[in-house]
């Protein structure tokens, strides 16, 4: 029996389709919170999360302009490093009246007007930078790419979008990066307020990770 026939017979016998297995997966990134977001919404698909710095690769230039690209570049570069698939994102915040700043360079925001690199450093500017802005609204973006090896031809690629508004006071011990800015209207909460397993199915990075595990269903 073909592999294409018996996937019509489990259909049939009212299995649901599952992700093609992947196993063992380098997380282009060492960023402890994007590990836990991840490791929680993949771990369900069978897949292992292995953060690069645990197999000393070292972090990919991030050159682009676009989250796309810089995405695809980190995902090839731990891919070529361990010889594994590899997924990497390129995700940040983009705030309408800033002309879609900080954009990709929101982990580094603070640093290009001569600050240190953290996230206190980061929400100040952004802070700084609304005084007087009447609009507040903002979305997080993710791009996330898949590469089975650094040579794929065909890396699986999803997008996520996140609206929401800045508000100036922080509110929440949660999440990480802009969260404690980043309010939601419709839960009435910032991101750092809402409970892991909530910001887990509505972030952006959820949102972009459905569309990847419909991409590897669809190859099983």
């Amino acid at each position: 029996m073909s592999d294409r026939q018996h996937a019509g017979g489990a259909a049939a016998q009212g299995h649901e389709p599952r992700p093609a297995p992947l196993g063992k997966v380098v997380l282009a990134s060492n960023n402890p919170g994007k590990l836990r977001e991840f490791a929680a919404l993949l771990g369900a698909a069978g897949v292992e999360l292995i953060p690069q710095g645990t197999l000393n690769v070292p972090e990919a230039e991030e050159p682009y302009p676009t989250f796309v690209e810089n995405a695809l570049t980190k995902a090839r570069h731990a891919a070529k490093l361990t010889g594994l698939p590899a997924l990497a994102d390129d995700s940040g915040l983009c705030v309408r009246a800033l002309r879609g700043a900080p954009g990709v360079y929101s982990a580094r925001y603070a640093q290009l007007a001569g600050g240190p690199k953290s996230d206190a450093a980061n929400n100040a500017r952004l802070v700084e930078q609304l005084q007087g802005a009447a609009d507040r609204r903002a979305y997080y973006f993710c791009a996330l790419v898949l590469v089975r090896h650094a040579d794929d031809p065909e890396p699986l690629i999803a997008e996520g979008r996140w609206p929401g508004q800045i508000i100036d006071t922080p509110r929440g011990a949660h999440g990480f990066g802009y969260d404690p800015h980043f309010f939601l209207p419709d839960l009435n909460a910032t991101a750092a307020e809402l409970d892991p397993a909530v910001k887990n199915t509505s972030s952006h990075r959820a949102i972009a990770l459905r569309q990847l595990l419909a991409r590897l269903t669809e190859e099983a």
